[in-house]
């Protein structure tokens, strides 16, 4: 008797997808195969699609120290409701940020206590930090995020080229990536002090905005560190490309030789600039939501395969933080870690032909490979029903704040169940998780 056999379902991988039975025994696959021996526990997968266990490698749940923000304990949660079983923690908004070793200990106990998902911590490029990246190396972190612009929060200072210059040097020594937030610093900030210095209402509107960052600020900062990235030989991972633009520059600096992950997050691919302006604060985030064209040509290089991995850049915050007068001075980030495989199924596969072995790539394959996190034959599932719904509201949000741009919509693509190393976590709407989640380090 197997632990546990999923039984009827349709089984994808980035090679494929048959009709199977998966068994289950621990925390291992032990068969994919027609007519598996009966399980202690079984699951009816008849009539729906098993895709690997969601790996979101971009989510800000900012533990230890904001969890008011959100805290791992809720979003982990959010998370298998959304079909992940692995999420990268970025080094903020943690109080203190991930740029030490002994930041590195006490995140990775705080987040052990809290998850209910298995998590990889991402640690901080800020100036003054190089020095701590061999032993954060050592500790087992899953690479380096740096910002080329404001991060937003002083505590975590940008990158200037000389310090992401010799960051990468010495990430490369330690044999792990970059991930850059590339907008420019020059171009952002000096069109927000000549918003700011006109004096006018503009100053506080959506509009202005948008135009205090352009998307020629994401494709100069994606062309800057692709030379650097080339120079020093680091792996370099640019993290939510909000444009098709942004992505024909990674290309093309990894045509020149800069060896690039290319990441885009689900709300760039469903939502555009006149929902912002629709919804406001709700839709705020950086870079912003891009006009139609922009999306539509980031959907083209997702079909065409040039982006690698989907994130969620989850990034809430207490609803005061989204309630001020000047729009500048709005937190900018987008509840979302539940939206990422029903936004893939809604606008991909009804509506652009993304094929569901695409999505296993995107949404897990490719990050395993790319981040050395490879689950191997780690039982990590989530089980969607493709014909049914997915209805986001208050009541179906898990995270600790439920005011999302997601909010009243209905979208293709139900999860209903989530398994993290054999264990059923998410279930039919119900959180299950018995165990806590534990890290997880590159190369295991």
């Amino acid at each position: 008797m197997h632990d546990l056999v999923l039984r009827g379902g349709t089984v994808v991988s980035p090679d494929g997808q048959q009709r199977a039975d998966v068994a289950i025994d621990g925390e291992h696959i032990t068969a994919i195969t027609h007519e598996v021996p009966g399980g202690r526990r079984e699951i009816d997968a008849t009539g729906l699609t098993i895709f690997p266990g969601m790996i979101d490698v971009h989510v800000h749940f900012n533990e230890p120290g904001r969890a008011d923000w959100e805290g791992a304990a809720t979003g982990s949660r959010a998370l298998a409701a959304g079909g992940g079983t692995i999420f990268f923690d970025m080094p903020l908004n943690s109080t203190p940020c991930t740029v030490t070793p002994q930041d590195f200990d006490n995140k990775r106990t705080a987040l052990e206590a809290a998850s209910i998902c298995d998590f990889a911590l991402w640690g901080g490029l800020t100036p003054g930090s190089i020095s701590a990246m061999g032993e954060m190396a050592q500790r087992g972190v899953v690479g380096f995020k740096a910002f080329m612009c404001d991060s937003g929060l002083p505590e975590f200072p940008r990158a200037d080229d000389l310090t992401l210059l010799e960051g990468m040097r010495e990430a490369a020594r330690c044999g792990l990536p970059v991930a850059v937030h590339a907008e420019s610093e020059e171009i952002t900030r000096g069109l927000t002090k000549r918003l700011l210095a006109g004096g006018s209402n503009s100053i506080l509107a959506i509009s202005a905005f948008l135009e205090s960052r352009p998307v020629i600020a994401e494709v100069e900062a994606i062309r800057r560190a692709g030379v650097l990235a080339r120079e020093t030989g680091c792996k370099l991972h640019i993290v939510h490309i909000s444009s098709g633009k942004g992505v024909a520059a990674a290309l093309e600096a990894r045509g020149d030789g800069a060896d690039i992950s290319i990441e885009t997050c689900p709300h760039y691919l469903f939502f555009t600039d006149a929902d912002l302006r629709r919804m406001g604060a709700l839709a705020k985030c950086a870079p912003p939501l891009r006009q139609y064209q922009d999306r539509e040509s980031l959907w083209t290089a997702v079909l065409q395969d040039h982006v690698e991995i989907i994130g969620s850049d989850h990034s809430p915050c207490p609803p005061a933080m989204k309630n001020r007068e000047n729009f500048f001075e709005v937190w900018g980030g987008i509840a979302g870690v539940q939206a990422t495989l029903p936004v893939l199924v809604q606008e991909g596969v009804y509506g652009r032909h993304l094929r569901l072995e695409q999505i296993a790539a995107l949404t897990s394959a490719n990050a395993a490979r790319r981040f050395r996190v490879g689950t191997g034959t780690r039982a990590d599932f989530v089980l969607v029903d493709l014909a049914g719904y997915t209805r986001f509201s208050e009541q179906t949000l898990l995270h600790r704040h439920r005011a999302s741009p997601y909010n009243g919509c209905k979208i293709h693509g139900a999860i209903r169940h989530t398994i993290r190393r054999g264990e059923v976590i998410f279930s039919e709407g119900a959180v299950t998780a018995v165990t806590n989640g534990k890290l997880v380090r590159p190369n295991e």
